[in-house]
């Protein structure tokens, strides 16, 4: 029977003793390219694939799309226990006008205790992470009591199906629990998350000359301003939040008064839709009465409504103004959903945060979406805990503290035991 204490205090060792070897490896995943869009993961998933190899494991290909390749490796035997997944995505968002940036946005470089570049916080900190979990777990061959799977996906920043929702609905990946090394804070990991409900409306008009408006033609452009005012009542409704996630909630909000103390004023995005007019584009010229405007809006959805709710509610208004117009949904379509913290995987990652850390751990809300709410809708518990410098996340001068990559990565590893050797 193995010590579980004994082998997690063992493996947080030796994270600590390699340090440099996990810092260089997450140093080495930012300075390749891969922003999506275009989103070809030939370069990463090519370096990530040899790093694997040359400790030992086998690893699988799988291009869902062109270009787009997905990386699949499983150490471990099935000896009746569980299977945990580690799963992250190797893509970034753009990274801009490099004008902006103080440093390149593929740095890779160390400077005063930050490790700098687009990636750094969202993921390949949290991506190396796991990869050197998984690779030491292999070079030490500790013996598994059941599997640990590494998905590293290509297509998660765009909200594209080519990553987890592929493989999973290709049967490729399965398991009891997963983490997904996210950013998130310190010590607490996100375990739900708001639905998103993303949809373009297109409003219709008829053209004339301007001179004569707003007498003749029907103005498309006025049209959309009234829409827009009945869509942004949305944030309005009154949604009663179901018992069971209202603790969720209300950690969360206590997550926003005393951690991240500058989201306080935020609180109420939790529990109501968020409604973003981001995109608009319509008519011709300044002396032709507009036929056509288009929008393209972002909806965050709290528990307690639905993306079919939220249709009906569009399509009631709308009707209502007897306009001529046209919905199309687009990129993240989910509804609210969450993993209980008692489930074994959140109490795996949490409990070994306090551990680790010493500090108070639990789990929080995300407003916003990521791959999490595919596992979920393969009724996989799922959670992410990733290292991050949260203001940097998409923005110019993307970086992440060092000693955080190294923590999490303690984390990962004792979680592993705990997870995979408890019966």
């Amino acid at each position: 029977m193995t010590n579980k204490q004994e082998l997690k205090d063992r493996l947080i060792q030796e994270v600590q003793n390699n340090e440099d070897e996990l810092i260089e490896l997450c140093s080495q995943l930012i300075k390749i390219p891969s922003e999506n869009p275009p989103g070809d993961s030939t370069e990463i998933t090519t370096f990530i694939d040899q790093y694997l190899k040359n400790v030992g494991a086998e690893t699988s290909w799988y291009e869902s799309t062109d270009k787009m390749y997905n990386l699949v490796s499983t150490i471990g035997e099935d000896k009746g226990g569980k299977h945990l997944i580690y799963c992250g995505h190797s893509d970034v968002v753009p990274t801009g006008d490099h004008s902006k940036w103080d440093f390149s946005p593929t740095s890779g470089e160390i400077e005063d205790g930050w490790l700098l570049g687009r990636g750094a916080s969202d993921m390949k900190a949290g991506l190396g992470g796991i990869i050197y979990t998984f690779g030491l777990l292999k070079k030490l061959n500790i013996d598994l009591p059941g599997k640990l799977s590494l998905a590293v996906v290509p297509d998660e920043e765009t909200g594209g199906e080519f990553g987890v929702p592929w493989l999973l609905e290709n049967e490729i990946i399965d398991g009891d629990g997963c983490l997904i090394p996210e950013p998130s804070s310190r010590y607490n990991p996100t375990i739900g998350q708001k639905g998103s409900y993303w949809f373009k409306l297109k409003v219709y008009g008829e053209p004339g000359h301007g001179s004569l408006s707003p007498l003749a033609g029907n103005n498309a452009i006025t049209n959309m301003i009234d829409a827009i005012n009945e869509i942004r009542k949305l944030w309005n409704l009154h949604i009663e939040v179901p018992d069971e996630v209202k603790p969720l909630i209300e950690k969360s909000k206590r997550y926003m008064r005393e951690v991240e103390k500058d989201r306080e004023p935020f609180q109420r995005v939790l529990d109501h839709v968020t409604v973003n007019i981001g995109k608009i584009q319509g008519g011709t010229k300044s002396n032709i009465i507009p036929e056509s405007c288009e929008i393209e809006v972002d909806c965050r959805l709290p528990f307690g409504i639905t993306q079919d709710d939220v249709t009906a509610f569009l399509h009631e208004k709308l009707d209502a103004l007897e306009i001529d117009y046209e919905i199309s949904r687009f990129g993240f379509r989910s509804n609210a959903n969450y993993t209980s913290a008692d489930d074994p995987v959140c109490k795996s990652i949490v409990d070994n945060i306090t551990h680790v850390a010493e500090h108070e751990a639990y789990g929080v809300m995300q407003w916003a979406s990521s791959d999490a709410r595919h596992f979920r809708n393969h009724n996989i518990p799922v959670l992410q805990y990733g290292p991050a410098y949260l203001p940097s996340i998409h923005g110019y001068n993307e970086k992440v503290k060092v000693e955080d990559i190294v923590r999490c990565c303690k984390v990962y590893i004792a979680a592993v035991v705990d997870y995979l050797y408890e019966k």
